[in-house]
C-alpha cells in the first residue's frame, strides 16, 4: 500500500492485489481522510508504466473532476519523481 497526497485536503491510497488471472491496482481518494472514490484497473501481466500506479492514479483524479487538469499533471509529475 502507498499513499500520495494531492494537497491539503485530498489524499489517494494505492494498492496492489492478486487477482484469478493477474493482479489489479486499486486507488481510493480521500477527503480529510474519508473515502470518496474508489478505482480500479486490473491486468493480466506486467505493466508498463514510469512509475509504480501511475494508471490507476491518473484514472481516479479524472474520474471525479474536483481536482483541476494543471493540479493532476502537477501531482503526477511530482510522483514519477519521488
Amino acid at each position: 500500500m502507498k499513499s500520495f497526497k494531492v494537497d491539503k485536503i485530498y489524499s489517494v491510497v494505492c494498492e496492489s492485489k492478486n487477482t484469478r488471472s493477474g493482479f489489479k491496482h486499486v486507488a481510493t481518494l480521500l477527503y480529510n481522510g474519508r473515502e470518496i472514490e474508489s478505482v480500479k484497473i486490473c491486468y493480466l501481466n506486467r505493466t508498463w508504466e514510469r512509475y509504480e500506479y501511475e494508471s490507476v492514479l491518473n484514472k481516479i483524479l479524472t474520474k471525479v473532476g474536483i481536482i483541476s487538469d494543471l493540479k493532476i499533471k502537477n501531482f503526477l509529475d511530482r510522483s514519477q519523481r519521488v
